[in-house]
C-alpha cells in the first residue's frame, strides 16, 4: 500500500484544502492520511475565519502516523508561523520520506491565509525539508519581493526560491497569457513545462498539483515524470470540472 500524508488546514467545502487533498490522493490510487494543522470557514468569496491548532496538537498527530509508513508528504495551507514551526518539527523526524511543499497565502477570492511571520517561517524552516516546492506566480513573488510577469522572471524566481534550501522550485505560470508554463529549477539547472492552456477556471488546482506530484514521488517516480502527470491531471480536472457552491470544482471518481 501506497501512503502519503497530507498536512494543512480544513476547507468546509472540499475546494481546497484537507478535504480536497484527501479526495485527490484517494482518486490518484494511493492511501491517504493526514495531519490537521489548522481550520477555517470559507465560502466560495471569502475566508470566514482561519485558527491555528496548538503545535502540541500538531506534533503528536505527526508522532501518530508512525506506524503508517508514509510514502511522502504534501504541505498545503499552514495559517500561523508556530504552525508551520511544529510542522517542521514533525516532518524533522521523516527525512528519508520527499515532501512536497505547496505554500498557500490566500484563497482565490484573495483573502489572506498567512502573514509574513508564516511567509518567513515556511522560507526558513520548511523550504529546507522539501523535496520541491511548487508557488505560484503571486506566492513566489510575495516571497521574493518582485513582480513575476513573463519567463524570464520565473526562470530567475525558481532559482533564487531554491536557494532558500529546497531540493527543487517550480514555480507555475498558471496565471500568464498564451501557453502554460510551469519552470523547474533543481540540480540540473532551470527547465520549462509547456502545454496548450485548457480554458476555463477552476479551485484547488494548486493543490491537485502538488498531491499528485507526492503521490508520484511516493510510488518512486521522478521528479519530472511526477511534474508532468500533475500538469496532465490538472489539465483534464479543468475540462471536466462541475459548478458547485457558488463556484467550479473537480470531480473524482464516484461523484
Amino acid at each position: 500500500m501506497t501512503v502519503v500524508a497530507t498536512v494543512g488546514t480544513t476547507h468546509p467545502l472540499a475546494f481546497a484544502g484537507l478535504g480536497f487533498a484527501m479526495l485527490a490522493l484517494a482518486d490518484d490510487g494511493v492511501r491517504p492520511v493526514f495531519v490537521v494543522a489548522g481550520v477555517t470557514a470559507q465560502d466560495a468569496n471569502h475566508v470566514l475565519v482561519r485558527t491555528a491548532l496548538d503545535a502540541a496538537s500538531i506534533r503528536a498527530q505527526f508522532d501518530a502516523l508512525r506506524d503508517a509508513e508514509i510514502d511522502a508528504f504534501h504541505v498545503g495551507a499552514l495559517v500561523s508561523a508556530d504552525v508551520v514551526n511544529a510542522v517542521a518539527d514533525g516532518l524533522a523526524g521523516y527525512s528519508d520520506v520527499p515532501v512536497v511543499v505547496d505554500p498557500v497565502f490566500a484563497a482565490t477570492g484573495g483573502d489572506a491565509l498567512a502573514d509574513d511571520a508564516t511567509r518567513a517561517a515556511l522560507r526558513d524552516r520548511l523550504f529546507p525539508l522539501a523535496t520541491i516546492v511548487t508557488p505560484n506566480l503571486d506566492e513566489a513573488g510575495v516571497l521574493l519581493g518582485r513582480v513575476i510577469d513573463d519567463r524570464d522572471a520565473m526562470h530567475e524566481a525558481a532559482n533564487a526560491l531554491r536557494a532558500c534550501g529546497a531540493r527543487a522550485v517550480l514555480v507555475k505560470g498558471g496565471h500568464l497569457n498564451d501557453d502554460a508554463v510551469d519552470v523547474l529549477a533543481d540540480e540540473r539547472g532551470t527547465r520549462e513545462f509547456v502545454s496548450p492552456r485548457t480554458h476555463g477556471t477552476l479551485r484547488g488546482t494548486g493543490d491537485l498539483l502538488a498531491v499528485t506530484i507526492a503521490a508520484c514521488l511516493a510510488r518512486g517516480a521522478h521528479l519530472a515524470e511526477a511534474i508532468e502527470h500533475g500538469r496532465r491531471r490538472v489539465r483534464e480536472a479543468i475540462a471536466r470540472g462541475v459548478p458547485f457552491a457558488g463556484t467550479r470544482v473537480a470531480t473524482f471518481s464516484g461523484q
